[in-house]
């Protein structure tokens, strides 16, 4: 059966981001009266898990203090907000790679909010490529739980063997292997390649899953 769905993780995979994140990360540490600044290297290898999860591990913040980390993330979302596509920008062959997929059904599952994914896309002039868009808030739950692909194939009608899932990281590979679908690693992202080899194929720049979607059709 053809693949008739390809679902893409965003941050790492669709666009690098990591310096507007970096930016905004390190506006909202300023905010808070904390010293830390972070590189870009540094920042790279905290994002993929959601926002919480990269402001907690940046400062250290206890699970319990609720309001610094609420204080936090308004001054991250605030200023990431303003300033999302500043210097972000799509990944070599990206765009011209969904357009050659016009005749297939695009999707994002990101870990992003949902929209602040859409807002970078849309920023980008990306958004208009893709028939969903999914962030960790969007069914609750964030990769490498397979619950937003699962979702996002039950909402657009498509099975198991239609699907494939494209991302930077473990965590989308793991949620792709879960939800039971193919999986695709780019080795230009944010994760080392050595962390990807459990996916079904692993490519080096986004133009080389055509054929791989030709094979598996």
């Amino acid at each position: 059966m053809a693949i008739e769905l390809v679902i893409f993780d965003l941050d790492g995979t669709l666009v690098d981001s990591v310096a507007d994140i970096t930016c905004s990360l390190n506006h909202a540490i300023a905010e808070i009266g904390e010293k830390k600044v972070f590189t870009l290297a540094e920042a790279k290898r905290l994002v993929g898990a959601g926002v919480e999860n990269l402001l907690v591990k940046a400062v250290g913040i206890s699970d319990n203090d609720t309001v610094k980390k609420d204080l936090l993330k308004g001054h991250f979302i605030s200023h990431y907000t303003q300033h999302i596509a500043d210097q972000s920008r799509p990944y070599n062959n990206v765009v011209e790679t969904l357009r050659t997929l016009a005749g297939v059904s695009k999707a994002v599952v990101s870990n992003k909010l949902e929209l602040l994914s859409r807002r970078l896309l849309d920023k980008l002039s990306m958004l208009q490529y893709f028939d969903a868009v999914y962030g960790y808030d969007t069914c609750g739950q964030r990769k490498p739980s397979p619950v937003p692909i699962l979702r996002l194939m039950e909402a657009l009608k498509k099975d198991t063997n239609q699907t494939i899932i494209i991302g930077d990281s473990g965590s989308d590979i793991e949620a792709g292997r879960a939800a039971g679908i193919k999986t695709v690693a780019v080795s230009y992202g944010y994760r080392a390649v050595d962390t990807l080899r459990e996916a079904h194929y692993i490519i080096d720049d986004m133009s080389e899953v055509i054929p791989i979607i030709r094979a598996l059709s």
